[in-house]
């Protein structure tokens, strides 16, 4: 499926606001409601839109520490990376998982309340984890820019 300049405003206006009504993006593109209706449509079962989420505030829930999590493998066997990969994505507290190539195998984004929380969630679930065999935390100070929105 090819887009064209009206599905680019549906995608913008939708990344901005998932609540966003069929009218509105009527209004805002001048096509009728039920062609822009059909549109949104094609363009979830396309997998442009893959989902719609709710973005909550990590302080009021009492999450104020983000960690930039940098994970080596021992061993680089697939089906110990497979079995990795497996077991990272069940944990909570990994929001975002990256398989990177460099000096580390995989960067965690991961959120908890406090350092007695990360401590926890190393020695509990991340090094509980077989073929762990480097971890680096880096601590986030300030956000400074956090996007989830893909340019267009």
């Amino acid at each position: 499926m090819s887009i064209d300049q009206t599905d680019l405003i549906i995608l913008r206006e939708i990344q901005k606001n998932a609540k966003i009504t069929i009218k509105e993006l009527s209004e805002k593109t001048g096509v009728s409601s039920t062609p822009i209706f059909e549109r949104v449509k094609k363009l979830e079962n396309a997998d442009y839109i893959r989902k719609y989420q709710a973005i909550l505030n990590p302080d009021k829930l009492g999450l104020h520490m983000l960690v930039m999590c940098y994970v080596s493998l021992r061993s680089h066997q697939s089906e110990l990376i497979q079995q990795f990969q497996n077991d990272i994505i069940q944990i909570n507290e990994v929001l975002e998982c990256y398989h990177i190539a460099g000096v580390y195998d995989y960067l965690l984004k991961v959120i908890v309340s406090d350092i007695d929380a990360y401590q926890k969630f190393l020695s509990t679930k991340l090094a509980t984890l077989g073929n762990i065999g480097q971890i680096q935390s880096n601590f986030v100070m300030n956000i400074l820019k956090s996007e989830i929105s893909i340019p267009l």
